[in-house]
């Protein structure tokens, strides 16, 4: 048997191995230094008997009175909602409901009676929902000009390919541009209330501030900015395809038309989930001495210009207070309760355990 030739030394924390012919071959072998040969001083947790217990015991006894507090609070929030959808022939928006056509000079309209069986005392948020739209595909995400939509005047004139197949139509610029701006909810809700005498009372909806505050001052913004005649601004351009009017005539007031207008803020921040809410107006409540919307007999009278049955989709109008955590969502409470009450629980559980079995005194014993 051959004598191996091969022979091995250390240097600098390398080990190099000398083959027969002198060629020197570098070991893969870490370098001896306490980093790489994990060394370095660590803290590692034991957990016991004493550590764990509180933790679990004091998880459950602040989540659950908050999880409470949260459902509570959900729960004493008052919510109606009116699905107008026109699904079944016997509903009043069904004959509208047939009509395809998005951006038809004639909508449709229908008009649904309601009661209210209780009285809405502080501001009341007037929403309109959809169900099965999904604004979180990734290509209708990515369906817009972000520079055009601030006011970039090179966007305007030249959107985004972003925005294809929605850029340009019959040979001009669409302003806005892309499948969101397209897509735009062009519904009309107007609210009615019936007093005792049987007449109709109008409630008043305010646009202002339903848009986020960053969206309205700094996302958006309309072309020349200060320029009031938006006629001009937008000359040259093109309504989205299925827009019934252009962007410059969303409203008859300047500052809140063209990019501005805060229906349009709120349709393009698009949603998360298919079954999805955006607010619509809010009615003021104008007097402490009476209720914002009174029990009693209400209709909406819905000019039906959005078409959803091609996507097997849904319309509503919601009606809803809010609290100091927002609308009505009851999930967050719910989640704080199981949290807090699967701690509890395995706290209880363990507390058995240990209490049946006796506890570790040493490392040693914990370890094995």
């Amino acid at each position: 048997m051959m004598a191996s030739h091969y022979s091995a030394k250390q240097e600098d924390g390398h080990i190099t191995v000398s083959g027969p012919d002198g060629a020197t071959l570098k070991s893969k072998k870490p370098e001896n230094t306490a980093f790489k040969q994990q060394r370095l001083p660590a803290w590692q947790p034991i957990l016991t008997a004493g550590t764990v217990l509180p933790t679990f015991f004091v998880i459950g006894l602040i989540f659950i009175p908050i999880g409470i507090g949260l459902y509570v609070t959900s729960n004493n929030i008052k919510e109606f909602e009116l699905d107008y959808t026109g699904t079944d022939m016997s509903d009043p928006c069904f004959n509208c409901s047939q009509n395809f056509s998005w951006n038809s000079t004639r909508p449709c309209t229908c008009t649904l009676p309601f009661y209210l069986e209780q009285p809405y005392e502080s501001n009341v948020f007037m929403y309109y929902g959809l169900s099965n739209f999904y604004q979180n595909h990734r290509r209708y995400v990515k369906s817009r000009d972000d520079s055009q939509l601030n006011g970039d005047i090179t966007s305007l004139t030249k959107p985004s390919k972003e925005c294809e197949p929605y850029a340009q139509s019959e040979n001009k610029p669409i302003a806005p541009c892309g499948a969101i701006a397209n897509s735009m909810f062009n519904d009309t809700l107007e609210l009615f209330y019936i007093d005792p005498n049987g007449t109709r009372i109008q409630i008043l909806l305010t646009k202002r501030g339903i848009a986020w505050w960053t969206d309205k001052h700094v996302k958006f913004r309309n072309p020349g900015d200060n320029n009031p005649n938006l006629t001009a601004v937008f000359q040259g351009t093109i309504k989205p395809v299925n827009w019934q009017r252009p962007v410059y005539e969303l409203d008859t007031d300047s500052e809140n038309s063209g990019f501005i207008n805060e229906d349009f803020i709120v349709w393009m921040r698009t949603a998360a989930l298919p079954t999805f809410r955006k607010l619509y107006g809010v009615i003021q409540k104008k007097s402490n001495l009476t209720p914002t919307l009174p029990r009693g007999n209400y209709t909406l009278e819905v000019a039906y210009n959005y078409p959803v049955r091609s996507f097997d989709g849904r319309k509503r109008m919601i009606l809803s207070t809010i609290s100091w955590m927002g609308g009505k969502n009851p999930f967050l409470g719910i989640a704080y309760i199981t949290v807090g009450s699967i701690c509890f629980f395995l706290g209880v559980v363990l507390l058995i355990i240990n209490h049946k079995y006796g506890s570790c005194n040493n490392t040693a014993d914990i370890s094995n």
